[in-house]
């Protein structure tokens, strides 16, 4: 590899990182003048900002969020020719978007770049995970049990691929489980929460 195209690899994940970094939620809540930061779950994500500003700017984040996954990964795929500068890109806009330096290092949650991504590069992944996440959302009535149950299914697909019963390469499982972790790593207060709040209602 050239230090040209090394170069260029970097300015890539360097530019997707910035553009994850870009929160709309809370530049939005700021025009309306609101804090999301104090707000609600205090998230800086698509959920809070629904649940703060209302369901009509909730979907407006969430749209926004996807595509700062969806086209970082798109360009550098077709501007490199190939999947692996798309899923460099990818992933590097889920890192700005849940540790983003406009925010000092906080962010939301990443589901909704993840997906973006996830669009970028195999559409076919974003299906089933966006299937998962919806029956998950309609057995329990809560958003993140639906985010939740979509990384596992990111986990899931990784392992048919690596185990020659789903399409892709060992790089390919290999990214999907990595951004499937990290966004289950995200949500571990919510399943704290939620543990706790299970373990008391047997208590009593």
């Amino acid at each position: 590899m050239s230090a040209g195209t090394v170069l260029a690899w970097a300015a890539v994940v360097v530019a997707a990182f910035l553009v994850g970094s870009l929160n709309p939620a809370t530049m939005i809540a700021r025009l309306l003048g609101k804090d999301l930061a104090s707000s609600g779950s205090g998230n800086p994500g698509a959920t809070n900002a629904a649940r703060v500003l209302g369901r009509k700017w909730g979907v407006v984040v969430g749209v926004l969020d996807v595509l700062k996954g969806l086209v970082p990964a798109f360009v550098a795929g077709h501007w490199f020719g190939g999947a692996h500068a798309a899923y460099a890109a990818g992933i590097a806009a889920v890192l700005g978007h849940i540790w983003s330096p406009y925010l000092r290092g906080r962010g939301g949650k990443g589901v909704a770049t993840t997906l973006g991504a996830l669009l970028g590069v195999h559409p076919w992944v974003a299906l089933v995970v966006v299937v998962v996440f919806a029956v998950g959302v309609a057995l329990t009535r809560w958003v993140a049990a639906g985010s939740i149950f979509g990384s596992l299914a990111m986990l899931v697909v990784a392992v048919l691929i690596w185990t020659g019963h789903a399409p892709g390469d060992v790089w390919t499982g290999l990214w999907l489980m990595a951004i499937g972790l990290l966004v289950l790593a995200r949500h571990k207060n919510n399943v704290v929460g939620w543990w706790r709040q299970r373990h008391l209602t047997d208590e009593t």
